[in-house]
């Protein structure tokens, strides 16, 4: 079930975690006057924000509450609709809700991204933001999608999840919208089992994300700030743990993005050399994305089926996690509460999402296929493939494997 970063867990990790221990400061405050205190969570800010190229960086608790902050902090709320794929993980929908506004889903397109085509036709007079999702590290069409957020003066979000360290036309993921979010989890680029983290180049954003992430202090909890805090905040505080693993992560993404782009060329020259009637997912910047998973569109639905059953694997479309039509939360508007934002003042109308509402979108995740580099999960679809310690005889054997159960159709 891991992604890459698990692999490369070890003695790094373990040093900086003891280092937090042995300082006695678990929390991201810490004490400024103990040398002990070694500021796990604000170096690793600063180190991702320098790396990246963004001004302003915060670390919180999880990918999921990076969309929660960025979204609160843009001011985000009920009456206002958020366009996103119908392709993502459920967080993408789910913060939306949380902070009051309705998600509007818009299809994908053969990069299973944003289709910048369907996201214009969904804007409305109520359309706030647009939240383009790097899916499975292949960044979306950012050109495009910022060129419809500036055209109709709407905030473009790059949920960057999946793609930790991936680069659009040079510049990394997260740092070409107006805020861009990231997560650590378990199945991620880097992990400590969960975090998150937000990039912005605009310092009043990032003093009310910061804001929003504790309880409405801003910039900092110092004291200081008592009689002035701005904002109604929230608990999403990353504590020195979870930023001791990430720093250690983070010094080697590098070399781990490197091997991942390695491991995806040979197996897909291999697959493009014996099938060559395969077809790929397509790639906005193929040296930018993160090579975590390599994705094939077969000819039919009936064929992605057939081959997914001889792998031992899933097409996209059946796999639970990550498909608008398999989310009974979202088809259902499961709220604890009634009401708001599905059906309030600003929306007398009851939304509706069904399945089906996508009808591109299906017809390409039903003959996608993922084949995992870096991402061994079931939930995406990847239960088939390789891992970054696969050698060069595995991922061979691995890539023959699905050339005899495709060969039917793609050579």
């Amino acid at each position: 079930m891991p992604g890459p970063g698990y692999y490369f867990i070890g003695e790094d990790e373990e040093r900086e975690v003891l280092e937090v221990i042995r300082s006695g400061h678990l929390n991201r405050y810490g004490s400024e006057n103990d040398p002990k205190f070694k500021k796990k969570v604000f170096t690793l800010e600063h180190e991702v924000a320098k790396k990246f190229g963004g001004k302003y960086g915060l670390a919180v608790t999880s990918g999921t509450s990076a969309l929660i902050v960025a979204l609160a902090a843009l001011r985000i709320g009920p009456g206002d609709e958020v366009i996103c794929p119908g392709y993502t993980f459920i967080a993408s929908m789910s913060s939306v809700i949380t902070v009051g506004a309705v998600p509007v889903l818009a299809e994908i397109d053969e990069s299973l991204n944003l289709d910048p085509k369907d996201v214009e036709r969904k804007i409305t007079a109520k359309t706030k933001a647009i939240l383009a999702v790097h899916m499975l590290g292949n960044p979306c069409a950012l050109a495009e999608l910022k060129a419809i957020a500036d055209k109709h003066g709407l905030y473009l979000i790059e949920d960057t999840a999946q793609a930790f360290g991936g680069k659009y036309r040079g510049k990394y993921l997260g740092t070409i919208g107006k805020i861009g979010t990231y997560s650590f989890n378990v199945y991620k680029t880097i992990n400590a089992g969960d975090g998150g983290l937000i990039l912005t180049d605009d310092e009043d954003l990032f003093k009310t994300a910061f804001a929003v992430h504790d309880q409405g202090h801003m910039p900092l909890r110092t004291g200081l700030e008592v009689g002035n805090r701005s904002v109604v905040g929230q608990n999403f505080r990353m504590n020195e743990l979870t930023g001791a693993v990430l720093l250690a992560q983070f010094r080697k993404l590098d070399p781990l993005l490197e091997r991942l782009h390695t491991i995806k060329k040979q197996f897909k020259d291999i697959l493009t050399a014996e099938l060559p009637r395969l077809e790929f997912r397509k790639l906005n910047d193929e040296k930018g994305e993160i090579a975590t998973l390599l994705t094939v569109l077969l000819p039919s639905k009936e064929d992605a089926d057939e081959i997914a059953t001889k792998l031992g694997t899933k097409t996209i479309s059946h796999s639970g996690w990550h498909v608008y039509s398999n989310m009974e939360q979202i088809l259902g508007k499961k709220q604890l509460a009634a009401g708001a934002p599905f059906r309030s003042k600003e929306f007398p109308t009851d939304v509706v999402y069904e399945k089906g509402m996508l009808p591109k979108t299906d017809a390409i995740l039903n003959r996608a296929i993922n084949i995992s580099i870096g991402v061994v999960d079931g939930g995406l679809g990847s239960a088939f493939g390789v891992n970054p310690l696969s050698t060069e005889k595995e991922i061979e054997e691995a890539a023959m494997k699905f050339v005899a159960a495709a060969s039917y159709c793609c050579k």
